[in-house]
């Protein structure tokens, strides 16, 4: 059993537009809501790979209970703590040109016994998971110390915590040295506290993590692929895929996915060489896809198929 944690989960409104003009009327082509946030996104992945997971975080009102359908409809446990104040809804733009413009609410005000509610929740539903994906952004009124409370709790009880974050939640969250995290470029650049540039500057940054006791470091970036560095015994192993180039759909999701697609290949004892090309293979599937988080597994087999390691020189 995988447990995917969305603190501050949304209703994702995917909005296509043939063109978007700043100041003015615009008329919309179509528009299409789905259950998103982070671990939501995760867990949709890890669904259609047949993965039994169950989903944690806070939900409310209208836009919570859209949530908890789609959660039960895509086969994945209910286990959101329920709160007072509506869960928030995310503005997702896709104009003709390929940008992608997005709109992201900050999310319901979290009171101290609904949070407390949640962190009991948490530790017994996670008893019978050996994975805990914890992702995205945290709401009003729970601070970034939770995340590291969170990892603490898990990790005391044997599980490999999945860690994708950014800004303080990730900075507090890297402190508690979960099994893995996935940084993209600027999350990389912010953790660090300096610009990266280049394969091997992003290799010497996530070695810098290894040695201060996070295992495994998941580095996307974008068109350019994925590397992977773990520690290894005494020693530091890294590898590279580098992603096929494609015209994209939608690019929401494709960083979920990829580590969606860690904690399958974690789950199922998958090689280093064959989990950085199930990241890379999902990951770029996602992004073909119109909706985030929903995949063809026959086209991500056939990326996956082609997808060649190679191995960063330190």
């Amino acid at each position: 059993m995988i447990a995917t944690v969305t603190l501050n989960p949304a209703v994702d409104k995917t909005i296509h537009a043939s063109r978007i003009v700043l100041g003015s009327v615009n008329r919309v082509d179509d528009v299409i809501n789905i259950a998103g946030g982070k671990g939501i996104n995760v867990a949709k992945v890890l669904r259609q790979y047949d993965m039994d997971v169950k989903c944690l975080g806070f939900l409310g009102g209208y836009c919570g209970e859209l949530i908890r359908d789609s959660v039960e409809m895509m086969g994945a446990k209910d286990a959101f703590t329920t709160v007072k104040n509506e869960t928030r809804t995310s503005i997702n733009i896709i104009s003709e040109d390929g940008y992608i413009t997005e709109f992201l609410e900050p999310g319901p005000q979290i009171a101290e016994d609904e949070l407390k509610s949640f962190v009991e929740n948490f530790e017994k539903e996670i008893e019978d998971c050996d994975i805990v994906v914890i992702s995205g952004s945290s709401p009003v009124g729970v601070d970034a110390s939770t995340y590291a409370k969170l990892i603490t709790i898990a990790k005391d009880m044997g599980k490999k915590v999945l860690l994708d974050a950014s800004g303080d939640n990730l900075r507090e969250g890297v402190k508690a040295c979960p099994f893995m995290i996935k940084p993209n470029m600027r999350e990389l650049e912010n953790l660090m506290g300096r610009r990266i540039q280049g394969i091997q500057d992003v290799l010497s940054a996530a070695s810098s993590i290894i040695e201060n006791g996070i295992p495994n470091v998941v580095v996307s970036m974008g068109s350019k692929g994925i590397l992977y560095a773990r520690k290894s015994e005494d020693k530091i192993d890294a590898y590279y895929v580098q992603a096929p180039t494609i015209r994209v759909v939608n690019s929401v999701g494709s960083g979920d996915s990829a580590v969606a697609a860690f904690a399958f290949s974690i789950a199922n004892g998958m090689s280093p060489e064959d989990t950085i090309k199930k990241c890379v293979a999902i990951s770029v599937a996602n992004a073909l896809s119109l909706e985030n988080g929903v995949i063809s597994k026959e086209k991500a087999d056939e990326i996956e198929s082609n997808l060649k390691v190679t191995i960063p020189a330190f």
